[in-house]
């Protein structure tokens, strides 16, 4: 999640995601590759000298921010709240 937040307000090239998510280089590349194949990152790519790879939200991406940030609403409003009843994975069977 850290990466599609870090993506949110633009395209970033690998480097600049890696200095945003404090990700280890091995980490990020699977992730992007993951976010890239299930279409909620789109990769660009520049081939003038340097190349340059740029990654972005997708339309499905910048949709599921819209869910996260209700989520994290969601989680303030209610995430102090203490559930009733025993917890099943608190139990000694």
């Amino acid at each position: 999640m850290n990466v599609i937040y870090a993506l949110k307000e633009g395209e970033q090239r690998f480097n600049e995601l890696k200095r945003a998510t404090g990700a280890r280089s091995k980490t990020l590349s699977d992730a992007l590759d993951e976010l890239v194949e299930n279409d909620i990152v789109t990769r660009r790519m520049e081939e003038d000298a340097p190349v340059a790879v740029y990654y972005g939200l997708s339309r499905k991406g910048d949709e599921l921010v819209d869910v996260l940030a209700g989520l994290d609403e969601w989680a303030r409003d209610w995430g102090a709240e203490v559930p009733d009843g025993p917890n099943p994975r608190l139990r000694d069977d």
